[in-house]
């Protein structure tokens, strides 16, 4: 099961200091929306909160993303259902004009059309993304909680393409789901995505009543993932060990090694792998995807429906609003952001682990299980240390 390498660089620096600008800037545009998928961030309600942004502040909002300067951050407007928002196509428009290139993530509601998805194109965006949590009918309209959502997401996914939108397709992996994972793989390779991000939940809002998974069954999906890095296009959310996973498969590889020996990986990566290898997932299609080294309030900043600033959409910790400050401010000098950029303040085994200045764990998650922002991510499995070759680590960590 040894693979060859087949990129020399594990992770992907981002083109800016980290400390001055974000990489992306995720807005929360609205919490309205008649779905109620079970993992919801959001808990998302049916109708728009009285103390959302309005127009005008969403127009400030998208002036002071702009002033991060070049390269712009990317920039995604979420919910809710951003279609809840009738000014939407307005804010996409604007947000163009200000030299930025929206991505809208709306849900697979009545409003998700292939008419709005042409306006929304019309209108500058330059990608959606959609959610699918299942191969098949029965497990994504149960997890989203309504018949004919898979079927409408489908529908929409191809009408996005035709419309000249790139789509990103996510997928949150908990236990419901595993077994599905090669299945949904296969679809975004058969319709093309841009991306495939696979989403390892947080137990915050609705996800609270989810199963979680174990460590162990957390890197056996992430080496999953990393197999098919040359047939699609992957990433994970909210699973940072996916780059200690990049650089630790790169050395392996390099060395002749088999990983999932070397790294005792489970039964559940080699059931995975043995599907996936029946459905023709791991080729040498394509150059792999290095991961791309951002974390909560490094590269990465998130601003609620009603303008309180994120690090994470995750982490319920709230650093400032952009009705009182700007975000420029609140991103590079709030001491939560800038705590958040030093690998010295994590603790447990994060703050012992030699991988920590390109990992540094799932914030949200350190926090929403134990408390602790700067705590140890709870669903690594890694001791720290334990990596057989830790001197060819060195140009990577």
């Amino acid at each position: 099961m040894t693979d060859t390498p087949h990129h020399t660089r594990p992770l992907r620096r981002v083109r800016r200091d980290v400390a001055a600008g974000p990489f992306i800037v995720i807005w929360e545009a609205t919490r309205a929306c008649p779905l109620a998928c079970l993992h919801c961030r959001a808990e998302a309600v049916p109708d728009r909160h009285p103390l959302e942004l309005t127009t005008d502040e969403a127009y400030r909002l998208i002036d002071q993303v702009a002033a991060f300067g070049s390269p712009a951050p990317l920039f995604v407007i979420t919910g809710g259902d951003p279609f809840e928002r009738p000014d939407l196509f307005d804010l996409v428009r604007y947000g163009r004009a200000q030299g930025l290139a929206p991505a809208v993530s709306p849900s697979a509601t009545p409003a998700l059309t292939s008419g709005n998805l042409a306006r929304l194109r019309e209108a500058g965006a330059a990608a959606i993304s959609l959610s699918l949590d299942g191969a098949s009918a029965p497990v994504h309209d149960a997890f989203r909680g309504y018949d004919g959502v898979f079927t409408h997401t489908l529908r929409a996914w191809r009408a996005a393409r035709e419309a000249g939108l790139k789509v990103q397709i996510n997928t949150t992996v908990t236990g419901h789901n595993l077994s599905d994972l090669p299945g949904i793989a296969r679809l975004v390779r058969d319709e093309g995505a841009l991306l495939w991000s696979v989403f390892f939940l947080v137990p915050t809002g609705r996800g609270r009543a989810l199963s979680e998974l174990s460590p162990a069954q957390v890197e056996d999906v992430l080496h999953f993932v990393h197999d098919l890095g040359t047939t699609i296009p992957v990433k994970t959310t909210e699973a940072h060990h996916f780059r200690r996973v990049a650089v630790q498969r790169l050395i392996l590889a390099e060395r002749g090694v088999d990983h999932a020996d070397a790294l005792a990986l489970g039964p559940l990566y080699r059931t995975l792998r043995r599907q996936a290898e029946r459905d023709g997932l791991i080729e040498e299609r394509r150059v792999r995807r290095p991961p791309v080294d951002v974390n909560a309030g490094r590269g990465f900043v998130f601003v609620s429906h009603t303008g309180t600033v994120h690090p994470s959409g995750f982490l319920p910790v709230g650093a400032g609003s952009v009705r009182e400050r700007p975000l420029t401010d609140i991103y590079r000098s709030a001491p939560l952001f800038t705590g958040l950029r030093d690998p010295d303040r994590l603790g447990g085994r994060c703050g012992a682990c030699e991988f920590r200045t390109i990992c540094g764990g799932s914030r949200s998650r350190a926090y929403a299980c134990g408390g602790d922002v700067f705590g140890e991510e709870p669903w690594c499995a890694y001791q720290p240390g334990s990596f057989p070759y830790q001197r060819e680590l060195a140009p990577h960590v």
